[in-house]
């Protein structure tokens, strides 16, 4: 798999502040395909915490489609998935690797009928939070929605509540696909304050064509060099 250096910036503020041993996912010979048609084949990919990676692509390139292998929401036709620990190179069961990964998605539902408070305190059960519930609601400018229904928010106050959900999720591995979609420029302004401050210590993977939304990664995979 190609490679492409860009330039970084080193983020400000540590959110994964736990002991645990860092974490690396390999992708070893990944392809996937929907009825007869291959969507890619043969991925090699590595991925280390404390880096920042883009997997980008024109639209039906499968960009999506890998962050979702990565993220365990689907399986491979061909390949594998591995995930462990730096120093021991420990596996980790593709069972329990849900509680070590945050993901934010258009194509990950709310439930529409909870507030904001209800969501995060439910979401909470699963994962623990960095932040207080009040404290996340003011990160992301939504404090003043609190208490009202998700299925009454605008397209762009749902997708704030998403970021806030993942970013303060204290999980090493933070996923993200298309993450300024339906966001207005305040939105887009608080999504790159949200990557300056809490990813410095995680492994964070960014689908995207909008180099915009990935300008702090070094690394960048092509989809389109595997069709």
């Amino acid at each position: 798999m190609k490679v492409e250096e860009v330039s970084s910036k080193d983020s400000a503020k540590e959110i994964w502040m736990t002991n645990n041993p860092l974490l690396e996912i390999r992708l070893d010979n990944i392809g996937k395909r929907f009825n007869r048609d291959w969507i890619f084949r043969n991925v090699d990919a590595h991925f280390v915490q404390g880096e920042k990676y883009a997997i980008t692509g024109a639209n039906g390139s499968g960009k999506s489609t890998l962050l979702q292998l990565i993220a365990g929401l689907i399986i491979p036709n061909e390949g594998k998935v591995n995930y462990s620990y730096i120093d021991s190179q420990t596996s980790i069961d593709d069972h329990h690797i849900f509680s070590h990964i945050s993901i934010a998605a258009p194509y990950l539902e709310l439930i529409e009928e909870m507030t904001p408070v209800e969501l995060l305190t439910f979401h909470s059960k699963f994962k623990r939070l960095t932040l207080s519930i009040p404290e996340i609601l003011e990160a992301i400018q939504l404090n003043n929605a609190a208490e009202k229904q998700i299925r009454n928010f605008s397209s762009g106050m749902k997708q704030r509540l998403k970021l806030g959900q993942a970013f303060f999720s204290d999980t090493p591995i933070l996923l993200l696909d298309e993450p300024s979609s339906n966001l207005d420029q305040q939105g887009i302004d608080l999504y790159h304050q949200l990557i300056n401050n809490h990813t410095s210590n995680r492994l964070l993977i960014i689908s995207s064509n909008d180099q915009s939304e990935y300008q702090t990664c070094s690394v960048v995979y092509k989809m389109d060099d595997y069709k």
